[in-house]
C-alpha cells in the first residue's frame, strides 16, 4: 500500500531542505571570501655599498687640474680600503640569516654594489673599462641564501650609477704612486622572489630617472644615476605591482623630483595594487605642517604620500604596536657598539590599492637593528640601514 507524508512530516522536510540550502550557501560565500583574501610578506633592504660614496666628492671639492686628481685618488683609495674593512662577506652572512628568518615573499634590494678594478689609466679618467670583479653583492647574497635553504629568484636587476675613478697613494705625476688602480663601482637595485612563495611573476622592468646628480671632479663630469625596478605578480586572483627604488641621498631637491617622476610613471596603474619598497631618503620628520604649502616645495615624503597618493604602511598598524620605525644612521664603518645610531626613518613601504581593493597590515617589524643582529667577532652590522618587513593582506 502506498504511503504519503503527513502534513507535519512535509513541514519538517521543507525546513531541513532550507537549512541545507542555507548551509551550502554559507560555505560557498565563505570559500569565495577566503579566495578573495590573500596575504603576502614584503621587505625592503638597503645592502650598503660598504663606504661613504660622498667621501671622494668632499675631498676633491674646490680643487682643479692635478690637485683635484690627487685629492680624488687619495680619497678613492681610502674609500676602497673601507669597503674591505666593512667586509660584505661577513655582512652577506648576516643579511642572509636575517632574510631567511623573515621569509619575505617579495624582496626589494638597494645599493646592490658591484665593485671592480683595473690598471691605473689617468689619461682615461672616468672611462668605464675596469673589469676585474672584487665584490658582487648580489651573487654573494643569493649564494648565502641558497646555502641556508632559502632560495630566491632574481626577477629583475636595474643598473643605476656606474662610475670609475683612480685610487692611489703618493703622486703618480711624480712617479711616487703606490697601490694604484682604477676603481669602478656599479650600483644596482633588484627585486627577488622567494622560490617557495607560489607567487607567479607575469612581467618586470625598470627605468632611470631623468633627474640626476651631476658632479664635476677634476674637470670630468660624473653622473650619479638613480632609477627603479618593478615586477608584476599574481597572488591567487590578486594582481600586484611591486617597485624597488633608491632616491637621491645627496640632494633633497633631486630626490623630490625623482619621487615625482616615479609617481608619474605609476599614475596609470589604477587596476593594479601598487607597492613601493624603497630607501626613499624621505624622512617624515622633515614635515612642517605650519608652513605655507602653496609657496614652499613639498618634501620628498610629502610628494610620495600627500592627498590620495601612496599610504605609508608603517603608520597603518595599531597605535599601541607601531614603533618609530627608525632604519638609518649607523656610521660609515658599520661597527657601532650599540644600535643608538638608528635615528631616522628613511626606508619605507608605501601602497596604493587598486579600485575595490584593501591593503591591510597584519604584522610589521624592523629587522637588523638589534645588537644580536651584528657580528660579535668583527662588530659589523648587516648594513648601515635596517630592513622593513610587512605582512600584508589583500582583499
Amino acid at each position: 500500500m502506498r504511503r504519503t507524508l503527513t502534513q507535519p512530516r512535509v513541514w519538517i522536510v521543507a525546513v531541513l531542505s532550507l537549512v541545507c540550502v542555507a548551509l551550502i550557501f554559507m560555505l560557498v560565500v565563505r570559500a569565495q571570501a577566503k579566495n578573495d583574501r590573500h596575504a603576502i610578506t614584503v621587505m625592503t633592504r638597503n645592502l650598503y655599498i660598504g663606504a661613504d660614496i660622498a667621501r671622494p666628492l668632499r675631498a676633491a671639492e674646490g680643487y682643479s687640474g692635478q690637485d683635484a686628481v690627487l685629492a680624488l685618488g687619495h680619497a678613492n683609495h681610502e674609500l676602497r680600503k673601507i669597503v674591505d674593512r666593512t667586509s660584505f662577506g661577513t655582512r652577506s652572512d648576516l643579511l642572509a640569516e636575517e632574510i631567511a628568518k623573515a621569509q619575505p615573499d617579495l624582496l626589494a634590494l638597494q645599493e646592490v654594489a658591484l665593485w671592480r678594478r683595473g690598471p691605473l689609466q689617468l689619461d682615461q679618467l672616468g672611462q668605464l673599462n675596469a673589469t676585474q670583479v672584487d665584490y658582487d653583492f648580489l651573487a654573494m647574497l643569493v649564494a648565502d641564501l641558497d646555502q641556508r635553504g632559502a632560495p630566491y629568484q632574481v626577477v629583475y636587476v636595474q643598473e643605476e650609477s656606474d662610475v670609475e675613478a683612480p685610487g692611489f697613494t703618493g703622486n703618480p705625476y711624480e712617479g711616487t704612486a703606490q697601490d694604484s688602480q682604477d676603481i669602478r663601482l656599479t650600483v644596482r637595485d633588484a627585486i627577488l622572489v622567494r622560490q617557495a612563495s607560489g607567487i607567479q611573476v607575469t612581467d618586470s622592468g625598470g627605468a632611470h630617472y631623468r633627474q640626476v646628480l651631476p658632479v664635476d671632479l677634476g674637470g670630468v663630469q660624473f653622473r650619479f644615476v638613480r632609477g627603479y625596478t618593478w615586477t608584476d605578480v599574481l597572488i591567487g586572483q590578486s594582481r600586484l605591482r611591486f617597485v624597488s627604488t633608491h632616491l637621491e641621498s645627496q640632494n633633497d631637491d633631486v630626490a623630490a623630483a625623482q619621487a615625482d617622476e616615479l609617481l608619474t610613471a605609476l599614475a596609470g596603474l589604477t587596476t593594479l595594487t601598487t607597492i613601493i619598497a624603497c630607501d626613499c631618503n624621505a624622512d617624515p620628520a622633515k614635515r612642517d605642517a605650519s608652513r605655507d604649502q602653496m609657496t614652499v616645495p613639498l618634501t620628498t615624503y610629502e610628494v610620495l604620500t600627500h592627498t590620495d597618493r601612496f599610504a605609508d604602511l608603517w603608520l597603518q598598524q595599531q597605535p599601541e604596536s607601531a614603533g618609530p620605525g627608525l632604519t638609518a644612521g649607523l656610521s660609515e664603518l658599520v661597527n657601532d657598539p650599540t644600535a643608538a645610531g638608528f635615528t631616522r626613518r628613511l626606508d619605507l613601504v608605501l601602497a596604493r590599492p587598486a579600485r575595490s581593493t584593501r591593503v591591510t597590515v597584519s604584522h610589521a617589524e624592523i629587522t637588523g637593528n638589534d645588537l644580536s643582529d651584528h657580528d660579535a667577532s668583527t662588530g659589523l652590522w648587516p648594513s648601515d640601514h635596517a630592513g622593513v618587513l610587512l605582512r600584508l593582506g589583500l582583499s
